[in-house]
């Protein structure tokens, strides 16, 4: 996993914008919501903890061409050579959720987001909004099914060990299975309160117009 890194530090000091993951040697899955109009190439850091002066990766940013709004948010980074030392995260064979769902065991899955985005933000003294922290440290957390949509994967803490993502989070994984899993099923894309802790809104990975796109540049299960 890594953060897209601004190329100037953000009002509070820190650089890392949204989040991603390396799904073959030299390519790099965000979402597109994550660059601007005319964005050309990203800087991407797989520090656990970014700081100034770590080795950056930089690649050319290409989002789908579909975009538009909340629909096909995907966007990927190619990098000129191949990124060594690092395992790339395994993609969902088509469907595998709706398999899973079908058998009754994705009820009780449990997945593991990972993002470089605000951890517990707090209310704002005026009461009006929230107050988001950023430490450009990588954090992982464990979360339980929800609803699963043709597009969208719902999920939601269950429990006090357990936790949604946040701002900065985008882009990023959510593994199905525990810490260790590698198998890469949805993106983050959003969620549904400003407090980060209900329900977060995930871009299937296993759905036929995200392997439409991904297939253009990688080798799909």
């Amino acid at each position: 996993m890594g953060a897209l890194i601004g190329n100037e530090p953000e009002s509070d000091g820190t650089w890392a914008y949204c989040t991603g993951t390396l799904i073959s040697p030299n390519v790099f899955l965000t979402a597109a919501h994550c660059g601007h109009k005319g964005q050309k190439t990203a800087r991407v850091s797989f520090a656990d903890h970014y700081q100034p002066g770590e080795k950056l990766y930089i690649g050319r940013f290409v989002p789908d061409s579909r975009y538009k709004g909340d629909a096909y948010d995907l966007a990927v980074v190619i990098f000129p050579a191949p990124v060594e030392g690092i395992a790339p995260a395994k993609l969902p064979s088509l469907g595998l959720l709706d398999q899973l769902k079908a058998d009754g065991t994705l009820q009780t899955a449990r997945f593991t987001p990972v993002g470089y985005g605000s951890v517990e933000p707090t209310k704002k003294r005026d009461g009006n909004g929230w107050r988001y922290h950023y430490t450009d440290t990588r954090s992982q957390t464990s979360i339980s099914f929800k609803r699963l949509g043709a597009r969208w994967l719902d999920l939601m803490p269950s429990s006090r060990d357990e936790g949604g993502t946040c701002y900065g989070d985008s882009g990023g994984p959510n593994f199905l299975g525990g810490p260790d899993s590698n198998l890469l099923v949805a993106t983050t894309i959003s969620g549904v309160d400003d407090a980060c802790k209900t329900t977060n809104v995930d871009y299937r990975l296993d759905i036929p117009e995200v392997r439409a796109f991904l297939g253009k540049y990688v080798t799909l299960p």
